[in-house]
């Protein structure tokens, strides 16, 4: 039995129940209270975070990694762009900023108070470099990539989601309205309502 272990509202968990959906992989998922880890978890992952995938003896235990898994069982969309050097490129690089530049922002502006260094609205204009970006990669498209989504989308999505969220007020009434219509489109796919069942 393929398990993963998991945190509704983390967003690696996220992207990696999304791509395990889409791919159509049985699984058991464990939801895990991040104040009390499992045991068996931690065994598998002595890390401690989400999410955590256990598949015949094999442990994949980074979100990146469970989603390439996911699609290399099956990719009826071809969102790893298989055909696309470049797109797989812009894909790797895309995660890259997102995951490594991007991530730093979004937690600092989502806990500013941990910060104090810089105000909340310095930290939202450093995390809003990416947004613009993105926006921009949607001028001709619906997606960041092609008319259809791909690996970046995916695994990009639930950080912009966080991003958001903070103020959503603020997200609303901002320029980025691509952007938006993306974002939106997502959390109103049967593929992310799906995974955020309780």
């Amino acid at each position: 039995m393929i398990t993963l272990y998991s945190f509704r509202r983390c967003p690696y968990a996220m992207r990696a129940r999304m791509a395990l959906r889409y791919s159509g992989v049985e699984l058991n998922i464990v939801e895990v209270s991040l104040k009390a880890k499992p045991a068996e978890m931690l065994a598998l992952s002595s890390k401690g975070t989400v999410p955590v995938l256990s598949v015949d003896a094999r442990v994949i235990d980074e979100s990146q990694a469970i989603m390439r898994w996911a699609l290399a069982q099956n990719d009826p969309q071809d969102w790893l762009l298989k055909d696309d050097p470049v797109g797989q490129a812009h894909i790797a690089a895309l995660i890259e900023e997102n995951d490594q530049v991007f991530k730093v922002h979004l937690n600092r502006y989502k806990y500013a108070e941990r910060y104090p260094e810089q105000p909340m609205e310095a930290y939202r204009s450093e995390g809003e470099v990416f947004l613009r970006k993105l926006d921009e990669l949607l001028a001709e498209r619906d997606y960041l990539l092609g008319n259809h989504p791909s690996l970046a989308d995916v695994a990009l999505m639930p950080f912009i989601r966080q991003f958001a969220h903070v103020d959503r007020e603020w997200f609303a009434q901002t320029p980025y309205v691509r952007l938006q219509g993306w974002l939106q489109r997502f959390l109103e796919s049967d593929l992310f309502t799906s995974i955020m069942k309780k």
